[in-house]
């Protein structure tokens, strides 16, 4: 059996408040989005953004952490062929499609006309999942747009003015929850980005659970000055938009990262005592371990945060449960 590889994406815009998709007419009558094969040596993410820029001369920028696969047979010169797709999301705020020689039209149709129009019933169940993360999307730009304001509303602020804003899929099953940002992160605007973050990536590597799967936080967005450790007030000033993006998010595991994560969410802090253990509240379970930092000055806990990270992936792996995305 062949295998063959291509990528393409849903396209959409915003017409007020109603989603509109992008649909190419292909020569024998059926919609299809736009796609096509990935290229000797080219990632998939960028055969999705040249396709589209082939087959509607829109130049896009994906939606990061989305993807979604399918998968067919069909058969080429008599031999069976599993073709394997990976979609990706693009917003577009422009109308005019300029279409390439495989089609002859193209149509923007809101989700009900394209649950009808597409062809391939694996797209059509892939609608619902594009719909709900682009809800997500913009639910959680709006809280972070209100979360950045609040340093202008509070009147004694001691923290940075950036926020620092969680990153990753907006549908994880896992959330991992830090402290606060470091001068690093601060500087650009992302989530465990210094030698925590790599350190914190490398434990994710080995545990055999990636990175771009999870979303990754903080307690406190914003960075407190001198590294210092926020103080309850703050924590407790930034919790409400903690807990609206993770009702966005819906993670069914938040891994809570040292004692402040800790104290955030349980309203505990002996993570020595409690490292390993999975505790629910409000049908979710918090998982506990170190910080990375932690791990970076310390052998043993760097040790013991790696056994809790290889705990973590074997409970994903247990017969039944889905495991991560």
């Amino acid at each position: 059996m062949e295998f063959q590889f291509s990528a393409g994406a849903f396209v959409y815009m915003k017409k007020g408040s109603e989603l509109r998709f992008l649909l190419l007419l292909k020569s024998n009558g059926e919609y299809d989005l736009p796609k096509g094969h990935i290229e000797k040596g080219e990632s998939a993410e960028a055969a999705a953004i040249r396709e589209i820029k082939e087959e509607t001369g829109l130049t896009v920028s994906l939606v990061p952490f989305f993807r979604a696969q399918t998968q067919y047979f069909f058969y080429e010169r008599k031999k069976k062929v599993l073709k394997r797709v990976k979609f990706f999301l693009a917003e577009t705020d422009t109308e005019k499609v300029v279409i390439s020689y495989e089609h002859k039209g193209y149509e923007w149709a809101n989700y009900d006309e394209a649950v009808i129009k597409l062809k391939f019933k694996d797209l059509v169940r892939l609608m619902p999942v594009v719909r709900e993360y682009i809800a997500r999307l913009e639910a959680i730009k709006v809280i972070n747009g209100e979360y950045a304001m609040l340093p202008s509303k509070s009147g004694s602020w001691n923290l940075s003015k950036r926020l620092v804003p969680g990153e990753g899929r907006l549908d994880a099953q896992i959330v991992l929850l830090g402290q606060a940002p470091g001068r690093t992160e601060d500087s650009t605007g992302r989530p465990f980005v210094g030698r925590s973050g790599m350190l914190l990536t490398a434990l994710l590597k080995k545990a055999g659970l990636r990175r771009e799967n999870l979303y990754i936080t903080s307690a406190v967005q914003f960075f407190p000055p001198e590294n210092r450790i926020p103080t309850d007030d703050e924590i407790e000033l930034c919790h409400p938009f903690l807990i609206r993006q993770l009702e966005v998010i819906k993670p069914r595991i938040v891994v809570l990262l040292g004692n402040v994560a800790c104290g955030a969410m349980l309203g505990m802090s002996e993570v020595n005592q409690n490292h390993g253990r999975t505790v629910k509240k409000d049908g979710v379970d918090y998982f506990i371990t170190f910080h990375p930092a932690a791990a970076l000055r310390f052998k043993d806990t760097h040790a013991l945060m790696e056994q809790d990270f290889m705990s973590l992936s074997r409970s994903l792996e247990e017969p039944g449960d889905s495991g991560a995305n």
